[in-house]
């Protein structure tokens, strides 16, 4: 590898690192510090970056791109758990626990990962213990996520996943306009339906004036008071 590769390298890192919640209140040099003990790794669309029953070895950070997490129920039906983006981890039982991993990674367009070795982060965390907690902070928040997911499946009809789901983009953008961070496929297995019957309600709520499709997974919320009545 060239001088200038090296140094490509080493500022992808940086920046890679500077991007993560978890780390991003550190100084400069601290990041420099973590920065230098994960390895960057670059994944095609459709790339597998880890899958279960993989050890648990690495914390991984999205750099660049999406990364798709799901699991496989016996007949081999993908649900998807989860989108992550430039900035989000995944791995984090890594951190804390010697169990293998449970879940699929799956690389959705090209993306750069920073991966950090279990045990160069041990080494961190008994130096910035505070770290620990922005993690336990995350897994708290996927936890409440994953709860609510269930009470959705075991509650709710698919118009109100629907329409909850809408709302909870609409809040986290802080807009009536929106883009779907996944496609249809992903989103109606996140949902626990089919492509064909998501794709139905979407023409539903916007025949019914609730929202209107404005592009290419563009969604504007019309009438957010209805979607609320639906998603109660």
């Amino acid at each position: 590898m060239s001088n200038e590769s090296l140094r490509n390298n080493d500022k992808a890192k940086k920046l890679c690192v500077s991007l993560v919640p978890i780390f991003n209140h550190l100084d400069r040099e601290e990041q420099v510090e973590i920065a230098n003990t994960s390895r960057s790794q670059l994944y095609g669309k459709k790339d597998l970056i880890f899958r279960a029953g993989d050890p648990s070895e690495y914390l991984y950070i999205v750099h660049k791109g999406k990364v798709k997490i799901y699991n496989l129920s016996e007949s081999g039906k993908e649900q998807l758990i989860r989108i992550l983006e430039p900035g989000e981890f995944m791995g984090e039982l890594a951190v804390f626990t010697d169990e293998w991993l449970t879940s699929f990674a799956e690389a959705v367009e090209p993306t750069e990962i920073c991966a950090i070795h279990k045990s160069d982060l041990h080494e961190l965390l008994q130096e910035k213990p505070a770290i620990s907690f922005k993690i336990l902070a995350e897994s708290s928040r996927r936890l409440k996520d994953a709860e609510k997911t269930i009470e959705r499946f075991s509650s709710q009809d698919v118009e109100k996943r629907l329409s909850s789901y809408l709302l909870e983009r609409a809040e986290k953008e802080a807009s009536s306009q929106i883009t779907l961070p996944m496609s249809k496929k992903d989103l109606s297995s996140y949902l626990g339906t089919t492509q064909e019957t998501l794709s139905r309600r979407l023409a539903s709520f916007e025949d019914n004036g609730l929202i209107k499709q404005t592009g290419q997974r563009k969604v504007k919320m019309v009438d957010l008071e209805a979607l609320a009545e639906m998603a109660e």
